[in-house]
């Protein structure tokens, strides 16, 4: 099977001289294809066919928290299309799961959260008093009580977290510096951590940084990643759940108990109030429901 980048360079090739289109298209198609090639990488998926529509949202998604307009995310996704398409034509794609996707729409799909009870089963997923556990409590407690992307997480630094004013100081994308606060049972999961799993990860030699492997390394992205995930597995969560995913369900939880969308715009480090309100859709979705069901005229 061809490498992921030389069959990238087979699809260049064939929409210049098969389909004929410009070299700024070409440099506009590898630039998209290299991006979510590189995404998928940091997420373990080696294979155009393990890829699922999930990934693919997760992916835009994650492009438009960056600051990437609505065109240029349609743009990727039309990118993925015309690649999926060439894939399955050649025999190596077994089904192209783009093709249900409409572009010009996608970027408005809401992003997956869970419901409280999932949240509560994820969050006491990682049960006993063993060195891990009590880690990975404290890294899922801190996600859901920040919506703190999970690049952001892996770089928390020890001096970032304010324990007495309960608050981390986290550094996003552009280096743009924002608090956000956290509560009590995210307060109690990083003090049990510190006091008694921290010290037993830590090798030779202080790391700044909170969070640490087994072998006293940061985490990566994709170590997170998989974390989480297992977590979901375990607890029986039929979704596709990652660190983002807490994220979102931060934000439409908030939401849904009154907070003010720019308050959560701002924890979340969006710079557009465009981007955090999608999730005013979800609200919307929760009312709908409860009048429907409440209404005697619904």
């Amino acid at each position: 099977m061809p490498s992921v980048k030389s069959l990238i360079e087979m699809f260049l090739d064939y929409v210049i001289l098969e389909r004929g289109l410009s070299e700024r298209t070409r440099e506009a198609y590898a630039a998209d294809l290299f991006s979510f090639d590189a995404y998928l990488a940091a997420h373990g998926i080696k294979s155009a066919n393990d890829v699922t529509r999930e990934h693919i949202v997760d992916y835009l998604m994650d492009e438009r928290d960056r600051g990437l307009s609505v065109n240029s995310i349609s743009r990727r996704l039309v990118a993925i299309k015309v690649y999926f398409s060439f894939l399955q034509r050649e025999g190596l794609l077994g089904k192209n799961i783009t093709e249900v996707m409409e572009s010009p729409r996608l970027w408005k799909v809401l992003p997956g959260m869970l419901s409280r009870s999932e949240m509560e089963r994820l969050l006491a997923a990682p049960s006993g008093k063993s060195v891990y556990a009590v880690r990975d409590r404290a890294i899922l407690e801190l996600l859901y009580a920040t919506g703190m992307r999970v690049s952001e997480l892996c770089n928390l630094k020890l001096d970032d977290v304010h324990f007495d004013e309960r608050y981390v100081r986290c550094v996003g994308k552009g280096n743009k510096v924002r608090v956000i606060p956290f509560g009590d049972v995210a307060l109690r999961g990083m003090e049990e951590y510190l006091a008694n799993s921290r010290p037993v990860l830590e090798k030779v030699g202080a790391s700044r940084y909170l969070f640490l492997t087994y072998r006293g390394k940061p985490f990566s992205r994709k170590g997170l990643w998989f974390l989480v995930k297992d977590y979901a597995r375990r607890v029986g969560i039929d979704k596709a759940v990652s660190p983002h995913t807490l994220r979102h369900s931060f934000a439409s939880h908030l939401l849904a108990n009154g907070a003010p969308l720019r308050v959560i715009q701002e924890m979340l480090g969006h710079a557009d109030i465009a981007t955090t309100q999608v999730y005013t859709h979800i609200d919307q979705q929760r009312l709908k429901a409860t009048h429907h069901k409440f209404h005697p005229r619904a």
